[in-house]
C-alpha cells in the first residue's frame, strides 16, 4: 500500500510539472487558483472516504467522492499519454505535450464511461449429473453493484430492472452490494427499489470486503428492510433440491473453511457456493462443487490495471470449466469508484440449470 502511495504522488508530481509549465503566461491568481483546485482533486477521494462516517454535508460528501475517483482514472491516462507523448517527442515536433495528452486522455474517458453505461448480460446452459426436482433452474448471478455514492439510486433502478427482466427463478448476489458506507443508504428508498427484486425462491448474497468496510452490523440493519437474505457461512436449500452454500467474506478472518460448510450439504444434490473473492478456486474444484459464483476482481476495471488482476488471480473473470466446478467471476454489475470501463466490461450472468439425468 506504501508504494501504491508513493507511486500516487510521483505520478501527480510528475503531472503537476507538465502543468506548471503550462502556466508560465498566467497571473499569479490564476496560477494559484489552479494549483490549489489540482491538489484539491489529488486527496479529495481518500478524504471522502476517510470522513465518511461523519457529518459532512451529503453533497460535499459525495461530490469529493466522484471528483477523486474520476481524477484516478484521469491521472493514470495523462501519465501513460504524457510518457508516449514525450517519447515521440525526442523523434517529432510536438511542442507542449499537455494539450496532445488531454485531447487523448478525454476521448479515452468519454469512451470509458459510455461503455461502463453498457453492462454485458452473458449466459450459461449448464448441465449436471445430478438430479433435482423441476430439472431446471434459472439464476441471475451479480455481483459488486457498490450502492452509495458510487452507485446512486437511478442506476440501481436500472439493475433492478435489468435483473427482473430475465425472470429469473433466483437471484444470488455475490458481496459487495453496498459500497463505503450505509449513511448514504438512509438519505434515498435504497431498500424500497432492492424491494422491487422479483424472484420466486429468493434473493440471496453473502458479504463482501465493502460489507465490512461498511460495517458489516450496520450493512446487516439495513438489509432487515429488504428481500435480500444474507448467508455467512451457511447453507439454504431451494425449493427443488439446489443447495445455495454462502461464504463469509475473508475479511472475517474466523470465517469456515469450505470443506467445513460443505459437511452441511448433500453431495447428490447440486451444490453452488457463492464466494466473494475468488481464491483457492483449484480447492474448490477439488471438493466437487458444481458452481462457485464469485467477483471481487472488477477485472482492474481499467486497462492496464486488468493485465495486473489476470497476474493476481487463477480465474480474474468470465466462466471456466474446471476438472469439475465451473466457475463464474463477475467483472461486477457496477464498480467502484470511477465509472468508466476501459479494456474491461461490466456484467451480469444468467445460468440455466439443468439435469442430465432423465
Amino acid at each position: 500500500m506504501l508504494i501504491v502511495l508513493l507511486l500516487y504522488l510521483c505520478g501527480n508530481g510528475y503531472l503537476f510539472w507538465k502543468v506548471w509549465i503550462a502556466m508560465s503566461g498566467l497571473p499569479v491568481w490564476g496560477k494559484t487558483l489552479i494549483t490549489l483546485l489540482f491538489w484539491i482533486l489529488v486527496f479529495s477521494l481518500f478524504v471522502s472516504i476517510v470522513f465518511r462516517e461523519t457529518s459532512l454535508p451529503d453533497i460535499v460528501s459525495k461530490v469529493m467522492f466522484h471528483g477523486g475517483a474520476t481524477w484516478l482514472v484521469f491521472l493514470l491516462y495523462m501519465i501513460l499519454s504524457l510518457i508516449v507523448l514525450d517519447i515521440a517527442r525526442l523523434f517529432i515536433p510536438l511542442g507542449n505535450t499537455l494539450w496532445y495528452a488531454l485531447s487523448i486522455t478525454g476521448i479515452i474517458m468519454i469512451y470509458g464511461y459510455i461503455n461502463y453505461k453498457q453492462p454485458r448480460v452473458e449466459r450459461f446452459d449448464i448441465k449436471l449429473e445430478k438430479e433435482f426436482q423441476g430439472k431446471r433452474l434459472k439464476i441471475v448471478a451479480v455481483s459488486d453493484i457498490h450502492i452509495g455514492y458510487g452507485t446512486g439510486i437511478s442506476a440501481l433502478k436500472e439493475y433492478v430492472e435489468m435483473i427482473n427482466d430475465q425472470e429469473p427463478d433466483v437471484v444470488l448476489i455475490s458481496g459487495d452490494l453496498i459500497d463505503n458506507s450505509v449513511k448514504p443508504l438512509k438519505k434515498e428508498p435504497f431498500d424500497k427499489v432492492l424491494s422491487e427484486l422479483k424472484a420466486p425462491m429468493g434473493v440471496y448474497m453473502v458479504p463482501g470486503n465493502h460489507e465490512y468496510i461498511s460495517g458489516i452490523d450496520a450493512c446487516m440493519d439495513f438489509l432487515r428492510d429488504t428481500p435480500v437474505t444474507l448467508l455467512r457461512d451457511s447453507v439454504v436449500e431451494l425449493p427443488g433440491g439446489v443447495q445455495i452454500v454462502g461464504r463469509d467474506d475473508r475479511s472475517n478472518r474466523n470465517r469456515k473453511p469450505l470443506a467445513k460448510i460443505l459437511e452441511m450439504v448433500d453431495k447428490n444434490k447440486p451444490v453452488i457456493v457463492m464466494d466473494h473473492q475468488p481464491y483457492r478456486l483449484a480447492e474448490v474444484d477439488s471438493l466437487e462443487v458444481d458452481l462457485q459464483l464469485s467477483g471481487h476482481t472488477h477485472h482492474g476495471q481499467v486497462w492496464p490495471l486488468s493485465k495486473v488482476t489476470d497476474f493476481m488471480y487463477e480465474q480474474s473473470h468470465g466462466y471456466r470449466k474446471w476438472r469439475h466446478s465451473h466457475i463464474w467471476v463477475s467483472s461486477g454489475l457496477s464498480l467502484w469508484g470511477p465509472p468508466f470501463r476501459i479494456g474491461t466490461n461490466s456484467d451480469m450472468a444468467v445460468f440455466e440449470i439443468s439435469s442430465a439425468i432423465e
